[in-house]
């Protein structure tokens, strides 16, 4: 329920600021907003008043929301109006570049929301960060899926297609998946990787952002999984185990190689538990494993890779705009990899259901404000997108007619605006349906 509430928290700021700004620059040039909704309305709402000429509600899907401006088509394809003269009050009959500034003016307010929230994080809690430079230490410690596309334990990467690697080690890993080319530093040599779209599939579609990690100096276990070897073994959380059948071992990844084949057989180990040594025996499974999980990942020891800057408000302002910048421009490639069908990364492109489901289980004002930045900085991306029936799709069809003077008849623009329309529908119940799905078979599972 944490994660429902905080999802439907940020996406009620994120809805209710988007359409703000398109109502506040419809105010400004004196056209009339008949309806102002958080959250859609089909068939009926969960709390409407009607104040002046605006109706205030909110509806009962919680998919986005919208404000209805007098002689216009929108999300309400209520086409009645147009047939009637235009009136002084409508958008219709407003210059061009008024209608431009409605248009785009809920996109300008995602970006200064971010903006805003980052300006006040950076100044308070600071401006955080895991440094690639600390993780990449003793190099990276890679999955198999990682060591099938190339890589191998201990890599370090130096640059991305040809720039010099950021020390944002989760901006590192975004652009290692964009990329077209690699150079990694392997046993003091410089080597070039290319990753194919298919090998880029393979690490989305399975291990995703934790196909790299830190190669950390020993490890303790996280979690045993049950009536597993570990489990019988005697093995729990929190141990350390130091050698294999007398074998020391430095990194996680040499004690894995220390398990290899050797599928059902017994071993020895040597664990320290609250500072005593303890010896265990242990029966490996048909795949040459313990199981458990081991702590590697970085939020297990994030206090050992993070950076926190804590900057003065004129410090954060120009840092915060930096931010929103650089992750608009991310947005724009990971939308460039997920037009790509090889890297299969349209698969996972998730809906509100899946996006909750990434949430901490607990309130966290840090996390979700972060979180709302981020989502607000993608929302402003998918709003210029120039497809009938977003936001860029009107600002597109008003450009042209800026530029050519011709403007759509009312016929062809409520076609359009259908046609937009289907396919956003189908997009949502594509992305809605893929996430129901999963959370049933992990209900199940």
């Amino acid at each position: 329920m944490i994660q429902v509430a905080q999802i439907i928290f940020i996406l009620s700021v994120l809805v209710i600021l988007h359409e703000f700004g398109h109502y506040i620059a419809a105010k400004i040039f004196k056209v009339r907003v008949e309806k102002f909704y958080l959250f859609m309305d089909a068939g009926f709402s969960l709390l409407k008043k009607k104040i002046g000429d605006t109706e205030w509600g909110i509806g009962w899907l919680p998919i986005g929301g919208y404000v209805k401006l007098s002689g216009m088509i929108d999300e309400s394809m209520d086409t009645e109006q147009m047939k009637q003269p235009a009136q002084p009050w409508e958008f219709r009959s407003k210059p061009a570049w008024q209608r431009l500034i409605i248009m785009l003016g809920g996109i300008f307010v995602n970006i200064v929301l971010a903006i805003t929230i980052y300006t006040i994080m950076f100044s308070t809690v600071g401006q955080k960060y895991i440094a690639t430079d600390v993780v990449q230490k003793n190099g990276l410690s890679f999955t198999q899926i990682g060591k099938d596309v190339g890589f191998i334990n201990g890599d370090k990467i130096i640059s991305v297609d040809g720039e010099p690697v950021q020390n944002k080690f989760n901006r590192l890993i975004i652009d290692v998946l964009l990329s077209d080319k690699l150079i990694v530093e392997r046993n003091g040599q410089p080597k070039e990787l290319k990753l194919s779209d298919e090998s880029k599939a393979k690490i989305l579609g399975t291990e995703g952002k934790n196909f790299m990690m830190p190669r950390i100096e020993g490890f303790k276990i996280d979690s045993i999984l049950p009536k597993s070897a570990a489990f019988n073994a005697g093995l729990k959380v929190d141990d350390r185990i130091t050698s294999v059948d007398g074998k020391t071992f430095k990194y996680y990844d040499e004690f894995t190689n220390l398990l290899s084949n050797k599928a059902n057989d017994s071993i020895a180990l040597v664990v320290v538990r609250n500072n005593n040594t303890v010896n265990l025996k242990a029966k490996l499974d048909k795949d040459s494993k313990l199981g458990f999980r081991p702590k590697l990942t970085l939020a297990n020891d994030k206090e050992k890779f993070e950076v926190v800057n804590k900057l003065s408000f004129g410090q954060a302002l120009p840092q915060a705009a930096k931010e929103s910048w650089q992750l608009l421009v991310y947005n724009v490639k990971q939308f460039k990899l997920i037009l790509k069908p090889k890297t299969q990364a349209y698969k996972q492109v998730k809906s509100p259901i899946g996006i909750a489901r990434m949430l901490p289980d607990e309130w966290n004002w840090e996390f979700i404000w972060s979180f709302t930045a981020l989502f607000s900085i993608g929302l402003a991306f998918m709003n210029l997108l120039p497809i009938p029936g977003l936001d860029g799709g009107h600002a597109l069809f008003t450009i042209v007619e800026m530029i050519t003077g011709k403007t759509l008849n009312e016929k062809t623009a409520g076609y359009v605006q259908t046609f937009g329309m289907i396919i956003l529908l189908s997009l949502m119940a594509l992305t809605f349906g893929k996430d129901i799905y999963q959370l049933v078979v992990d209900k199940l599972l």
